[in-house]
């Protein structure tokens, strides 16, 4: 049977629970086990689809069409693994099944409660989770703060687990905060203090504390956790700031806190290979090539909106000696060029709706025109086609997602999508095959004829206008199947102007970046360095 490790967090939110939790996962898979990772998210929704970016960061999509928190993604990206949609558990999941089963009279007239039934429902989905992925050791992190009110049902009911499954099978890793208050420049514990004895009142005594602060923490402090949150002081690790989150692992691996994981589950210990991993850091730290990419979204106040694009940058970079700096330019405020003026690639990401879309077609214009490297994604791919129909065709045209009376609907909603009017799920969501062109950089770059890759959209080029395109230059170097949605264009004898229908950041990993980033950095790299 699996064992379990529960992350739980407290003092304030963002203090990179997330970041343990994989980095937790990757120890552990680096001596032989095998993991997989739950995300429980105690909001209402659902799933993360119908949440602006603003509020929750990224909407990370998974091979089976889920729209989960963006922490899955780092799941994936760490574990190098491929996640469902039921390793993201929410409180509105949660009570609609609990719901759904009332209504079908499952619980035979009994009074439903939030225990025992709302807690049988956590624990059962958990245990399935990990009993289904067939795994040595399943990783649940719980999300929000001890103490909050929606987070009360699922930090019961993991105390339930512990007290039915034995404490040598689940263990409680607490990640808190540590500040350092600038005027003494003292690391104060005062909130961690608190924050255990908040989940000791809920019933829950952490085994392990993972400590965030500044810098690591010096052995009084260590000491002094120990004694007032009743935790050996050998299971007390400092997670001080780094540079890259991929250094956390190996931050945390000095310390020696594999071994502390896996005494407490009572499993053996054996050296871990984590050279790769060395090999991966020391190349994003040093590489020697500086690049300034231009990031033209709607969401750039907020970092996690993208924070797939930003790690798939990590990712390629690594491979090829080089070092990404990116320029945050919000579409709805650009008006000229001269944004562009020291921009080394251009990239225009996923969004939805009117608000930037002109501001996103001025930069790839640009791109276009001067011979600046170039990928577009999802929205970024249907504007693309729509400025190469106005600049290159000539036509009036647009998306009619931004314009429904437009003269030229070159990109409108997919055939399925007309009649639906619910927004959570509806979309053509997960991964898809697509059969790429031989003799095309998007050949180049797969090295395979079939791919598959993840999908987030609504919208579609139209296919009444494909001929007109490829007539005046345009290739589509990847298709569907069904040979009618477009997923691929790029124009020929342009030092690199790529745009894909599908999310190609979802499936990037650190040892395997994704070959559409790739390209694009090797070509912005070519172009500035001359190799």
């Amino acid at each position: 049977m699996p064992k379990y490790i529960v992350v739980t967090g407290g003092v304030l939110s963002g203090l990179g629970k997330g970041i343990v939790t994989s980095s937790i996962g990757l120890l552990l898979k680096s001596r032989g086990y095998s993991i997989t990772a739950i995300k429980i998210d105690p909001y209402l929704n659902c799933d993360a689809g119908t949440m602006n970016p603003f509020q929750h960061g990224e909407v990370f999509v998974l091979e089976d069409g889920g729209e989960v928190d963006l922490d899955l993604g780092n799941y994936e990206r760490f574990l190098d693994i491929n996640l469902s949609r039921d390793n993201n558990i929410t409180t509105g999941k949660a009570y609609r099944s609990v719901i759904e089963r009332e209504r079908r009279g499952d619980y035979l007239g009994k009074t439903v409660q939030i225990v025992p039934h709302v807690t049988d429902e956590i624990k059962g989905w958990i245990r399935e989770v990990a009993v289904k992925s067939g795994v040595d050791i399943c990783v649940v992190e719980i999300g929000g703060t001890v103490g909050d009110i929606e987070s009360m049902p699922f930090l019961e009911a993991v105390r339930q687990l512990r007290l039915e499954e034995g404490k040598e099978n689940v263990l409680f890793i607490h990640t808190t905060l540590v500040p350092i208050m600038k005027v003494v420049g003292e690391q104060k514990t005062k909130p961690t203090q608190h924050s255990v004895k908040e989940l000791r009142a809920i019933g829950i005594s952490p085994d392990i504390i993972v400590a965030r602060s500044p810098r690591p923490l010096n052995e009084e402090v260590k000491g002094k956790i120990s004694l007032f949150c009743n935790v050996p002081v050998h299971a007390v690790f400092s997670s001080p700031d780094v540079e890259c989150i991929y250094e956390v692992p190996l931050v945390l691996e000095k310390q020696d806190i594999t071994r502390c994981i896996l005494n407490n589950l009572a499993l053996p210990y054996s050296e871990g290979n984590l050279e790769e991993w060395v090999r991966f850091v020391e190349k994003t730290k040093n590489g020697t090539k500086p690049l300034n990419i231009a990031m033209v979204g709607k969401y750039t106040s907020l970092g996690d909106s993208y924070i797939s694009i930003l790690e798939a940058f990590r990712h390629a970079a690594a491979e090829l000696d080089a070092k990404v700096k990116v320029t945050w330019i919000e579409a709805e405020n650009l008006k000229g060029e001269e944004e562009f003026r020291t921009t080394d690639a251009i990239l225009v990401p996923g969004g939805f709706g009117e608000r930037g879309a002109e501001g996103k077609i001025r930069a790839i214009e640009y791109a276009r025109d001067n011979g600046i490297p170039f990928l577009g994604i999802c929205f970024g791919f249907q504007l693309a086609v729509v400025e190469y129909g106005r600049h290159v065709l000539g036509l009036d045209c647009n998306t009619t997602e931004v314009d429904e009376h437009t003269p030229h609907p070159i990109v409108t909603i997919l055939p399925e999508q007309r009649e639906i009017e619910q927004m959570g799920g509806t979309m053509r969501l997960g991964a898809e095959p697509v059969v790429v062109k031989k003799g095309t950089t998007a050949y180049g770059l797969y090295k395979k004829e079939k791919i598959l890759e993840r999908h987030r959209h609504r919208y579609e080029v139209n296919p009444e206008y494909i001929d007109k395109l490829e007539g005046a230059g345009l290739v589509f170097s990847g298709i569907a199947e069904d040979k009618i949605r477009m997923e691929i264009l790029e124009l020929p004898g342009h030092p690199y102007f790529v745009a894909s229908q599908f999310h190609p950041e979802f499936k990037s990993h650190p040892l395997k970046p994704a070959p559409l980033f790739y390209g694009f950095i090797k070509a912005a790299v070519e172009k500035k360095y001359g190799q």
